[in-house]
């Protein structure tokens, strides 16, 4: 873009949008018209821009990890992990986004948060569609977040799909499974839009991958790869759970609810549950060492 568009080397295209080509490609005219603060509390444009981010950040996360599935029912593990390394990159930035509002005090926030409510209503990002499509797709399944988009049918049709379709672990146990791994039928066979449940068979899958001499190294980093994924997932809530102290405290925020008891239990909502819970038995202790295996 730091080049005259050109149809040959000496050609320069006419551009009659009166926009340059950068501000054509990017949009940037419309980019920067979709902040419309209600207050004149001097951090709710900060707070749009940083919630904006993140909602092109948990589309860009969709589209890769869709990219990773269908590169894996190809059997394209290549190419599938490469669209993964970047569901990690992308998390970077998204979860540093957490510093442009770490600044705000309770009073900065409910002063703020008060004439945004007048206007539009009391809601949060764990509740949008975009973030929920992206938590149905790492595999946590849950029917009853559906009745918050009722007022939108088309995201509503939209999310109810991608529950009842395969999530990313759903596709990887399935490439393992045609990889040779010995999956049980109750895994592979499931009602994908119920919550996924754990099982030993696929902890010592995993097992097999992180230990046997037989395994392709592709597979230990998959693995890994899926690990950092989760990791960085459960991060972000996180630090949403920590501003959610710093601000509400103690006090309702959610739907009537505390806050604080509202994040809570989605810190435990993982991806790839199995991954997380084969670390206790993969490995043998030494004599002595106080970690024994599991199994």
């Amino acid at each position: 873009m730091h080049q005259a568009q050109t149809t040959d080397n000496s050609t320069p295209v006419e551009n009659t949008s009166g926009h340059t080509p950068y501000s054509s490609w990017l949009q940037t005219e419309a980019l920067h018209s979709l902040q419309q603060p209600v207050s004149d509390h001097p951090g709710e444009y900060g707070f749009i821009v940083t919630a904006q981010v993140s909602e092109l950040y948990w589309m860009l996360i969709i589209r890769e990890i869709q990219a990773a599935q269908r590169h894996l029912r190809e059997n394209n593990l290549t190419e599938a992990h490469r669209a993964l390394l970047r569901v990690v990159a992308h998390h970077e930035p998204l979860n540093a986004t957490w510093r442009s509002i770490a600044w705000m005090t309770p009073t900065d926030l409910l002063s703020m948060l008060s004439q945004v409510s007048a206007r539009h209503g009391q809601d949060t990002a764990l509740q949008g569609w975009t973030y929920r499509h992206m938590v149905y797709l790492l595999g946590i399944k849950q029917a009853e977040h559906l009745q918050h988009f009722v007022p939108q049918p088309e995201r509503w049709s939209q999310l109810n799909r991608a529950l009842s379709e395969p999530s990313l672990y759903d596709d990887v146990l399935a490439y393992l499974s045609r990889a040779g791994m010995k999956l049980p039928d109750e895994v592979l066979h499931r009602n994908l839009s119920e919550p996924y449940v754990p099982r030993q068979e696929v902890e010592q899958v995993w097992r097999t991958i992180y230990t046997s001499q037989e395994t392709s190294p592709a597979l230990t980093q998959l693995g890994e790869t899926l690990m950092d994924i989760a990791e960085a997932f459960t991060t972000w809530k996180f630090r949403h759970l920590m501003a959610t102290r710093r601000t509400f405290g103690g006090r309702a925020a959610y739907f009537g609810t505390e806050g604080i008891a509202w994040l809570k239990p989605t810190l435990d909502e993982i991806p790839f549950p199995e991954l997380w819970s084969a670390r206790g038995f993969i490995g043998d202790p030494p004599a002595g060492c106080p970690h024994h295996a599991k199994r």
